[in-house]
């Protein structure tokens, strides 16, 4: 299989396979509990991004060339349900649009398609003040606090302790396309069905989620109550009655 696709198994006897995409710094094993209650759908995989993970580190960082990368995995595999989580939304949003005969349904979660202004700049400090090295998995579940158990997904052991899997200067300029351009034209090219998840307390620009599924003829958009950017690890039963509803009707 490809580097960075993980096969978190499932029932082959659907004949369907669903595809998890993660957020910006992260990595397809952040899945791991949301994929347990897939199993029932189809067959489970997680896919790391390029720059993430175990997938290789090299360029080009744009959203086709991610969209690129999720196709390749669906030749192999098959059509697919993909289910993105910010920047994995995103790419789900993309490579449905580019590749219609390969996707059967999307879950988007917490990203708006136009970010244009915003820069890396806002994030940067906040990274960078982060340890040099977390000393234990402890450690990184204090700091991150109910994001915890994500991190702690995130990051690998050296001989000075837990350092994030993925290199900050790639993950800006990942992030800085997203300050540059929309991706109205995207959202516009989706035909399959979609169900977009927005948390309450998002910090994303206001209005657009719910755009986006008016813009996709019979899409779903729904609000999870309690949750900002990570509604599937903040609010998980919500998220996940939300998600069986809408596989339950694909």
């Amino acid at each position: 299989m490809r580097p960075g696709l993980i096969h978190f198994g499932g029932d082959s006897g659907t004949g369907v396979s669903v595809v998890l995409l993660h957020g910006l710094m992260g990595r397809a094993r952040t899945w791991w509990r949301v994929a347990q209650w897939l199993k029932p759908y189809g067959e489970v995989y997680g896919l790391d991004a390029r720059g993430h993970g175990r997938a290789p580190r090299t360029g080009p960082w744009t959203t086709e060339q991610f969209a690129a990368d999720v196709a390749e995995v669906l030749r192999e595999i098959g059509p697919s349900v993909l289910i993105g989580h910010s920047m994995g939304g995103l790419h789900a949003w993309a490579t449905a649009a580019a590749h219609p005969d390969l996707v059967r349904a999307v879950v988007s979660e917490d990203f708006a398609p136009d970010q244009r202004g915003r820069t890396v700049e806002t994030w940067r400090g906040y990274f960078e003040s982060w340890p040099s090295a977390f000393e234990s998995l402890a450690h990184v579940r204090e700091f991150f606090g109910p994001a915890g158990d994500y991190f702690t997904e995130c990051v690998e052991e050296r001989d000075d302790g837990y350092h994030l899997l993925a290199d900050l200067p790639d993950l800006y300029e990942i992030a800085a396309e997203w300050g540059r351009r929309d991706y109205w034209s995207i959202v516009d090219g989706i035909r399959c069905p979609l169900l977009v998840v927005e948390g309450e307390d998002t910090a994303m620009p206001a209005g657009q989620q719910a755009a986006v599924a008016e813009r996709v003829p019979g899409a779903r958009h729904f609000v999870v109550p309690g949750s900002a950017h990570l509604p599937h690890a903040e609010a998980p039963e919500t998220y996940r009655g939300a998600v069986e509803a809408f596989l339950a009707g694909l």
